[in-house]
């Protein structure tokens, strides 16, 4: 479904004490906070890599959003075609936008005609406004506006409070949605893309460079930097068998090295959110209640995940609220 026109909401201009959140606030509000700007952490310098055949991948630090920063804590990109550029998730915030469309004017004056938001999380959507004098198609999943309709406020509210409203920029609006597969063609390039069920998120799209044989799973796939659930974790695990059978060799995760082998990468995530599933079950047949689940439920898991201590808990919680209606 294509949309005629850009819709973008921007108020730049508002007080950053106009509206206070805290976290268990938002949680009561069913609000995923596992991208969501918090004080306090330090900041890493931003890199772009040269992964190859025209794809430049900027390969995040395991951070919060901070002013340090500029909410630049995914891994964010771009694909250089013969005819034009598509740009793999747009940043975090306006500033970190920004940087990325430097970065991509620093090695081509290609028209840049797609802009890709893989999901509604504010790490990989809230830069899009520093595309808009581009004129691209800002491409989404079908469920992306209804997402920001009921999340993007809040997001961008929590982003202004952090780095200030100057480097937040507005939110914008898929202009071309899509339902289950599509393509587009960078001129002998085609990029495929994937509307996934509820999984990591209920607005999850993938992409797939049939050229170089690259998937893009995004947050559907996460390496060192702990999973974080927003969707459905049967879902989730449904749609990892999915992107298995694409036959991807490698992968851009959304968090995590820029570039990774992708059966080993998605067999270690995998085994977590299996054993948060399992373990999940286990404590709701047994009657445990959700806030003592929350401390022990797949807590011998954490090895090899970054931040485990700050989400684990929260996945756990989130997987006991689905799967207790079972």
């Amino acid at each position: 479904m294509s949309i005629d026109r850009l819709n973008w909401v921007d108020d730049a201009g508002q007080s950053a004490g106009s509206a206070r959140f805290t976290r268990r606030a938002a949680l009561a509000m069913g609000l995923c906070l596992c991208c969501v700007p918090m004080r306090g952490f330090a900041a890493a310098s931003l890199s772009l890599k040269d992964v190859g055949n025209g794809l430049f991948i900027r390969e995040a630090p395991h951070e919060e959003a901070t002013r340090a920063n500029n909410g630049g804590i995914a891994n964010i990109g771009f694909i250089i075609g013969r005819d034009s550029v598509l740009v793999i998730d747009p940043g975090g915030s306006l500033a970190d936008g920004q940087w990325l469309l430097s970065e991509i004017r620093n090695r081509t004056s290609k028209p840049i005609r797609h802009v890709v938001m893989t999901h509604v999380h504010p790490d990989h959507c809230l830069g899009a406004s520093a595309f808009a004098e581009e004129r691209p198609d800002f491409i989404g999943h079908h469920a992306l506006r209804s997402a920001l309709d009921a999340r993007g406020s809040y997001y961008r509210q929590r982003l202004v409070e952090i780095i200030g409203p100057e480097s937040v920029g507005g939110i914008v609006y898929p202009t071309r949605e899509i339902e289950d597969v599509a393509e587009v063609d960078l001129g002998d390039r085609i990029i495929r893309f994937t509307a996934h069920g509820t999984a990591h998120t209920d607005c999850d799209l993938s992409m797939f460079d049939t050229s170089t044989g690259t998937l893009f799973p995004a947050d559907l796939l996460f390496v060192d930097r702990v999973p974080s659930l927003d969707g459905s974790l049967p879902g989730w695990l449904a749609e990892a068998e999915r992107l298995k059978g694409v036959g991807a060799a490698r992968a851009v995760p959304g968090h995590g090295p820029a570039m990774v082998d992708f059966g080993s990468a998605m067999a270690k995530q995998v085994r977590y959110l299996t054993a948060l599933r399992d373990e999940t079950r286990k404590a709701i047949a047994q009657g445990i209640a959700i806030d003592e689940a929350s401390r022990t439920v797949a807590a011998e898991e954490g090895e090899g995940w970054v931040l485990f201590d700050d989400y684990n808990d929260r996945n756990v919680i989130q997987a006991y609220k689905e799967l207790e209606w079972e």
